[in-house]
Parts: C-alpha cells; structure tokens; sequence
C-alpha cells in the first residue's frame, strides 16, 4: 500500500473561521489541488491511490466545527464514504463535471481525523501532457463554491443549511460562477469578505444581541439578491447589468436613504 504525505501548499491564518489550507497531491503524472476552507485547521493529508483515500489531519480549538472540502473530479470521484474519527459521517456533498464541493459540520475540539473514500480514481482524465510532463489540476477551475462559505450568513441563521444560506450559495453556483465575470467579480468579493467574515461570525455566535443586529441589517441585502434568483443571467451583459443595479439598490438603501433621513432631521 502506498501512502503519500503532503503539507499545506497555502494556508491563510486566521484566529477561528476562514482558514484556507490548500494541499498539492501529486499522481499519475499530474498534480492535483485539494482545498479546504473551515474554522478549523489541516495539519497534515495523506493520500492512497490503492484504496482510493484521502486522510485529512484536523485541529481544532473550536467544539462546533464547519468546512468546505474541494476534490477535483479527475482525482477522485463517483460515490464517496466518510468517516470521521474511524466513525461512519454523512457530510452534504454537492459535485459538477470539475469537482466535489463536501461541506463538513461535525462537533469536537482538539485532534480529528477524516476518512474520504471513493471508489474512481483518475477517472475520465483527458488532461495527460503527451510530451509527459506534469500539469497541475485544481478544484478552482468551475467551483461550486469559490474557495469559501457564507461565513456571516451561517452564523447569522445558525445553520449552512438554512434557506437564507442556501439561497446565497444557490445565487453564486448557479449564476454568478457560471459566466467568467461573475467568477472575476466572486473572486474579488472574496478578498474582500475574508479579511473580516471570520471575526463577525465568531462575535456573533459569542453576543446574541450582536447576532440580532447582524439579522437586521442583512436582511435588505438578502431580499434584494433573492431578485437575481427570478431572473436570467444566460450572458456576460446581463450579469454585469443585473449586479450593477443590484449595487446601486444596496447603496441607496444602505447609504443614500439614511443619509436623507439624517439631513431631514437636522433641518427640523
């Protein structure tokens, strides 16, 4: 039986939520990345090509715990068995003809071990260099999420299989990752969201009221993108038409509106 080790090809520190790992595995004569982005820490993976595994190391300081672990089709696929801590465990998985998107949502603190097993290994795999060299796989080329979840939102709505979330992951998958300048626009959010989504969401599971606040607020937010779920975003213009007016709605109910009620009132 052969066992490849691997260490984090990247990892984005952070002091709860929001930690990106990303580990190269290299087989078959290509180099696969696997992603995972969670509030808990990857030490290590290990990689079986005989029994078709992947074993993912875990720390965490945290008792609830919450993930996402992105494996390229090409690597493994077909039907996958899990198990966490030698125990059977039934995580959500969502795939596409790129990749399989697993959300993780487990209790314990301290070490954790993850079993992932699947029974295609480099199946259909029709990106082989014929001159024999190594080329380099990811799980970020269509993903079903982009290298991250709704962090606030799941800690807002106490789950990431509430409504509010999934109507948020269903608008990025189904829409905005599908055309190349809503994968750009994603892209850039996403910079932008993890510099402080992490922080957020752990005030708000730590402070209720807080948690209310955040409720409130993104509320507005969470109505006006639940338009983009009624309408048909099949081109680069509509997209870039339909999130443009959804920027300026957003602007003008999160700044212009209060700001008029602000002058009004000092007028008064």
């Amino acid at each position: 039986m052969l066992i490849l080790v691997f260490t984090p090809a990247f990892g984005a520190i952070s002091d709860a939520t929001g930690l990106v790992n990303r580990f190269d595995i290299e087989t078959g004569g290509q180099i696969f990345e696997i992603t995972t982005t969670a509030n808990f820490d990857v030490d290590e993976v290990e990689f079986d090509k005989d029994q078709k595994q992947i074993t993912l190391y875990i720390f965490s300081s945290l008792e609830k715990n919450l993930g996402e672990l992105i494996i390229p089709q090409k690597l493994l696929s077909g039907n996958f068995t899990f198990y966490l801590n030698d125990q059977l465990f039934e995580p959500k998985i969502n795939s596409n003809k790129k990749i399989s998107f697993i959300t993780l949502n487990f209790t314990g603190s301290g070490d954790n071990k993850l079993d992932v097993i699947a029974t295609n290994y480099l199946e259909d795999l029709d990106k082989v260099d014929e001159s024999g060299n190594q080329e380099n796989v990811t799980g970020n080329e269509t993903p079903p999420s982009e290298n991250g979840g709704c962090l606030i939102a799941t800690a807002t709505f106490g789950s990431e299989l509430s409504p509010q979330v999934q109507q948020l992951r269903e608008l990025r998958d189904n829409e905005l990752l599908q055309t190349q300048s809503g994968s750009d626009f994603m892209s850039a959010f996403n910079n932008f969201y993890y510099s402080f989504s992490p922080q957020v969401a752990d005030l708000e599971r730590e402070n209720p009221l807080f948690r209310e606040t955040v409720k409130i607020s993104i509320t507005p937010l969470l109505f006006s993108l639940s338009i983009l779920n009624s309408v048909d975003m099949n081109s680069e213009i509509e997209v870039l038409g339909y999130g443009i007016s959804i920027i300026l709605l957003n602007i003008g109910m999160y700044f212009v509106t209060p700001a008029l009620i602000i002058v009004r009132l000092s007028k008064r």
